[in-house]
């Protein structure tokens, strides 16, 4: 036996004998048991994860949205357990995606089913509009769209026919030092590229927050300030329409 086998075998030894030993405890302190339903894994987990793309970004998006206040919110496709919580807690959000939702569950979110790279112009327009980590997937057929190897472009124009003039775009996509397709995954891009995408010259950039490879926050920097080498990073981008 390998020591790495035996270290694995010796860890289910001694979780199970805490697991015996805290049930023969609880029952001898007067408890009852109904169900023995063991969840060993726990005993060493931590609180929660406080860092990553997605914590940082559904926060902090949230958050510039709440001190904005625009009148409208329309977010693109963005986590609903996440940053669409965050937003519906203090005002109505109105979201599009291309998959249904069977139910919003709060008076608060109201849903729109549509594909955006569709030539079909969606009658929605805001001074306010959001796309969260999920234009990287347009156009490769994860979530039952058409393949299109420039549906992300085409997305994103549609996206910022949506934003009224002096409107805000908060947009955000896994980026690394070059352009990558993991199919069907998800794209990677280049910091930079965004500013090369049909419709982007009508928009001006306001600020730029980045979440490292460690999944550590950088809020409000430089682009030229990003490290040379990304491998896995995000970058939040918040534009004005100016045009």
């Amino acid at each position: 036996m390998t020591l790495i086998k035996r270290i694995v075998r010796w860890s289910k030894v001694h979780t199970n004998f805490k697991l015996r030993k805290h049930r023969q405890q609880f029952l001898k302190m007067g408890g009852t048991i109904s169900h023995f339903f063991p969840i060993v894994s726990d005993f060493e987990d931590v609180a929660g994860s406080a860092s990553g793309h997605y914590f940082h970004q559904d926060l902090l998006v949230a958050q510039l949205i709440h001190d904005d206040n625009p009148v409208q919110h329309i977010d693109i496709g963005s986590r609903i357990d996440g940053f669409v919580a965050h937003v519906a807690s203090f005002r109505k959000i109105e979201i599009v995606d291309i998959r249904p939702l069977n139910s919003t569950g709060h008076e608060n979110i109201v849903f729109v089913r549509h594909d955006l790279m569709s030539d079909k112009s969606l009658p929605l327009e805001s001074d306010s509009v959001s796309c969260l980590h999920a234009i990287e997937h347009f156009g490769l057929g994860r979530y039952g769209d058409t393949l299109d190897p420039d549906g992300h472009k085409l997305g994103f124009r549609n996206l910022v026919e949506m934003v009224a003039k002096m409107g805000t775009l908060y947009i955000s996509f896994p980026i690394a030092s070059q352009n990558e397709v993991h199919f069907n995954a998800h794209r990677v891009f280049h910091p930079r590229e965004i500013f090369g995408w049909p419709g982007c010259e009508k928009l001006k950039l306001k600020r730029f927050d980045f979440v490292d490879d460690d999944g550590n926050i950088h809020k409000n920097i430089d682009l030229s300030s990003l490290p040379a080498k990304i491998k896995h990073g995000c970058g939040i981008y918040s534009f004005t329409k100016i045009q």
